[in-house]
Formats: C-alpha cells, structure tokens, sequence
C-alpha cells in the first residue's frame, strides 16, 4: 500500500520555506484508491518567482488551512503505507519539517521514483518529471501544481511496477519497499527503527561479523536508511546486500563524529571505506629551514610519511594561499617556492623583496616574519577545549587542544564545572594527532559555530 505525495512550497529549502499545496493519492500497487489535496497557508509570502512558476498566490492560500490544520489527515492518510514521490527527498523532508515544528516524529518508509526510474528506463537524458513523462507519454494536467505532478508520478509508478513484473517475474521487495530492499537476511528490521535522528558513528558488519563499513552522520537513522535503500552503484548494492547486523554510538556533537569517525577508520580500516575515504587533500604547504637559516615554504603532493602544515584539494589551493602570505608578510617569493631562480628573485629588483633571497636581509629580520606566517596554519589558541554539544541535555563534548596539537575528547557532566576545568581535563580520552584530524578540526570551525572554547 502506497501514498503518492507531491508538494508546491514557497522555496527549496526544507529548513527556511513553506508548504502551500499537497496532494496525497491512495494507492493499492494497481490504482488510485483514495485522494487528498488541499492548499496550505504557508503563512508567508509567497515569491514572485514562485507564483510564475506554479501559479500560486498569495491570495489563493488566505484563507487556506494551515498544516497544522491538515497534519492529522496527512498522518491518517500515509499511515502503514510507503511514502512515494518524485525526487522523494524534496518532499519528505519538507513535510518532516512541517512536523517537526509540531512536534511530531513524522517517519515513513520512502520510494523515490526518480531512482526507480533511472534503474527500470536507463537511457534518458533527463529524469525530471516533465521530461520522463514526455518520454513515456505520461499526460501532466496541471505541471507544477500538487495534484497533476502527484497523478502523473501515480502512473509513472505503475509503469514501474510493470517493467518490475516484466524484469524479475513477480513484483520485487525494490517496489515493495526501498528502505528494506534486498537486504541481507539475517539483518533485523527491528533494529533499524530503533536507530535513533541523532549524531553519532555507524558500523555494518557481514554474515560473519566483519566490519565493512563505518560512517558517522547527523542523523543516524536517515544515514543509516539510506544506505540500505541506495541502489545508485553496483558498489553500493553490494555493500548493502552484505549488511547482515548494524550497530551505532551517539556522539552527541558532529564534531565528535567526525574525529571519531576518522580514528575508527584508520584503527579498522573496513573494506567498504578504503577506496571511498582516499582524502582529497592531496597537495600540503610545507616548511623548513635552509642552510643560510632562512625559512622556506613551499607546495607541493602529499606523500603517506609527510607532515604538511596544511592541506589543500587542489595545487592552485596551496599557491593561492602562498602567495597571499607574500604579500600579507611581506615574505620573499623564492622562498615560498612561487619563484624560481640561481640569484635574487624578480620582486628583489622592482624594490618590493627585501633581499632574504639574496642574503640582502639578515635570517633573523626575515624569520620574524615567515614564523609569523607559520603560525596562519596554527590554531590561534595555543591550549583550550572545543566545547560543544553532549549525548543529553546536561552533558557537554570536550575536544583538547595542547600546543597547538589534539590530544583527545571527551564528555563531561555540566554540574561538575563549579569544580573549574579539572572535570573537563579529567574526561578526555587520548586519542593520536595526524594530519587528517588537524583538517577535520580547521575545517569545522571555519564552517560551524561550537558553544564555547576554553583557553587554558
């Protein structure tokens, strides 16, 4: 039993926009047996752009339910059934959304016709519903709006239901059900609706309890459904079909996953991760002093045994930043490896270097500059903790920074900081320093706000 979905929104974002219009189509595997559509007040404004799209105004949804409004019928109407819908992670995650901000856990099993169709129609240059309803000469009445796009999307399925029947013999568990597809049949199914929406780490394992895989998410449960639902590469089915038990730690702060993440691979190094955790940091800055006592920087290809003081993905990356470090420090450009030549470098000539190159500058008054430029590809503060989020409310994450180098984390009871930072140095689990955990912790907190860092 299916519920076919299809939504018209103020955006594309699931966090930032609005429902306005949902079309629910009831529906046995062999036709439509039920019907809901209905607009929805998003209770903002609609774009312009959105209108001239879809047609829909803002006055057409004034006086339309609000979702809360028809959130009870949307649960009664999708309960027990497989959510179905046309690029079916656009859908689902704004309707999650919608309830979320109910307060409600809205969880179902989900198929995306989208990949469906990429399996069972190969061949199309384009998988969009307008263009493989052209194709298959599906009649859209009313593109763009919930209940034409949602009827087409119905018959797209039983198209895909037949070509199913006319592959495999009978209906396969692929149209079935995704989120249990294939799987390996020693794998319970209990167990996978008991994997918690949180942050954490994630192990698969085969019939003989080796460890394949590991992966760490925000949202355990939806990571973990994807994956056993994914049918975009030989080498993803492969995976899945082997996953024969599944196990999980909550980590509480991603941050915390991902370090641990990272660890857990190179202690186990699971079969399934070798080719795909390959880093794409492959070019470093690197620096050293020589025998004039100058210090040099210079890029180049990292190799296994080389301790970069950063990484970069791609050569441009590294030369990019060299050269900003020139200017910012006033930093000779033979020295950095931008220029080479037996003698002085040209910038020597137009007045701008002042003669490291050369030996017109003494090491001491250029090192002063070029130590300031290594400590760019420090942290700033020397020794402190990362602060951030724990496994519940009253605990905290620690991850501890000493000279510049990571040590460990750990997680600590927010009621034992009246005790200082004892509590806090107390809780962290040594854990090594490499080069991958240095771009795991940069990267993170250029890109994410923590809840506090401690110098120490």
């Amino acid at each position: 039993m299916y519920a076919i979905v299809d939504i018209e929104t103020t955006g594309g974002s699931a966090r930032l926009e609005k429902i306005t219009e949902i079309a629910i189509y009831q529906h046995d595997g062999k036709k439509i047996t039920g019907e809901f559509v209905s607009l929805v007040n998003p209770e903002r404004n609609i774009p312009y752009f959105i209108t001239n799209l879809n047609g829909i105004t803002n006055e057409m949804v004034e006086a339309a339910p609000k979702f809360y409004e028809i959130a009870k019928s949307i649960i009664e109407l999708t309960e027990g059934r497989i959510f179905v819908a046309h690029n079916a992670k656009f859908d689902y995650s704004f309707i999650r959304q919608e309830f979320k901000s109910l307060g409600f856990n809205f969880r179902r099993s989900v198929i995306d016709t989208v990949t469906l169709s990429r399996k069972f129609f190969p061949g199309h240059c384009s998988y969009s519903l307008g263009n493989i309803c052209k194709d298959l000469c599906i009649p859209v009445n009313g593109r763009h709006r919930a209940s034409g796009d949602a009827r087409a999307t119905a018959r797209l399925f039983e198209m895909l239901i037949c070509k199913d029947a006319e592959i495999n013999g009978v209906r396969s568990n692929l149209l079935r059900n995704t989120r249990i597809a294939k799987l390996n049949s020693k794998l319970d199914l209990v167990k996978i609706d008991e994997i918690p929406e949180e942050p954490g780490i994630y192990y698969f394992y085969n019939e003989k309890m080796d460890l394949i895989y590991i992966g760490k998410s925000r949202n355990l449960h939806q990571r973990i459904n994807t994956h056993l639902s994914n049918n975009s590469s030989n080498r993803s089915m492969e995976m899945r079909d082997m996953i024969a038990d599944i196990d999980w730690e909550l980590t509480g702060s991603e941050l915390i996953a991902l370090l641990k993440e990272s660890s857990e691979i190179k202690n186990n190094k699971p079969v399934y991760n070798r080719l795909q955790r390959r880093t794409n940091f492959r070019w470093g800055i690197f620096s050293f002093t020589d025998n004039a006592g100058y210090i040099n920087f210079r890029y180049g290809r990292i190799d296994p045994d080389d301790s970069p003081l950063s990484v970069y993905t791609s050569k441009e990356s590294a030369k990019s930043k060299l050269a900003s470090l020139v200017e910012q420090f006033e930093l000779c450009q033979k020295l950095t490896g931008l220029y080479d030549a037996d003698g002085a470098c040209f910038q020597y000539y137009v007045g701008i270097c002042k003669g490291a190159c050369c030996g017109a500058e003494t090491p001491e008054e250029y090192n002063d500059r070029a130590g300031k430029a290594a400590e760019e590809f420090v942290f700033t503060q020397r020794n402190f903790f990362i602060i951030d989020k724990g496994r519940y409310e009253e605990e905290r994450s620690a991850v501890k920074i000493v000279n510049g180098r990571y040590t460990g984390y750990g997680y600590f009871n927010i009621n034992e900081m009246g005790f200082g930072l004892a509590a806090v140095h107390d809780c962290i689990k040594s854990s090594q320093d490499n080069r991958d955990i240095h771009t795991i912790l940069k990267q993170y907190l250029k890109r994410y706000k923590v809840e506090k860092i401690i110098e120490f």
